[in-house]
Parts: structure tokens; sequence; C-alpha cells
């Protein structure tokens, strides 16, 4: 019976050591995998922003006569659109002024197309 004892406990001893390691090989498994997980992750987003940058440079030197062009039709779309707010500014009242004259000018008169029975 003694020796049995022993040899129980020395069997959940070792249990016990070989469990611990098992939890300890696994955590730092675990923890390997994340930290491989985040460096893919960095290198995955280096990757992506190299090429990125590499998109950037080719579109702006394939589109660049074009970027200059979308500046200059903006600019003259702007001085067009001044233009005509000036023009609209300075010629506001007189067209007003003679739409109100055709409208409150009333002339009754009977109309060439009415036939008057009688």
């Amino acid at each position: 019976p003694a020796g049995e004892a022993w040899g129980k406990k020395y069997a959940f001893s070792t249990f016990s050591s070989l469990f611990h390691l098992v939890c300890s090989l696994e955590t730092g498994k675990n923890r390997r995998l994340k930290q491989a997980k985040e460096e893919a992750q960095a290198e995955i987003e280096q990757y992506r922003l190299q090429r990125e940058k590499e998109f950037k440079a080719k579109e702006a030197a394939a589109l660049g006569s074009h970027g200059s062009c979308t500046t200059e039709v903006e600019k003259e779309t702007q001085e067009k659109m001044s233009v005509i707010q000036q023009n609209f500014q300075k010629n506001r009242e007189v067209v007003l002024s003679q739409l109100l004259s055709l409208v409150c000018d009333i002339k009754p008169e009977i109309h060439v197309n009415y036939r008057i029975n009688g």
C-alpha cells in the first residue's frame, strides 16, 4: 500500500508536470502564431501601400496632361460664370421693368377670331 500510494503520487505529479508543460507549449505556440499573424498583416499593409503609391505614380504619369486640362476647364468655367453673374446683375432691373410694363399694360381688344353671332 505504501508503494502504491507513492506510485499514485508519482504518476499524478508526472501527469501534472506534463499537463503544465503542454499548457505552456500551447501558450507559447499561440503567442508565436499571434505574433506571426501581426507581422504578416504589417507586411501586407506595407505591400499594399507600396503598390498604391506605384499606382498613383503611374496614374499621374498617364493623366498628367489631363489633370492640367481639368484645371484649365474649371478656370474657364469660373470665368464664364463670373461674366454671366455680372451680366445678370447689370441687366436685371431693365428686364424686370420691361416685363412688368408688358404685364401691366393692358389693352382690351376683341380677338380677330372672335365672331359675334347676331
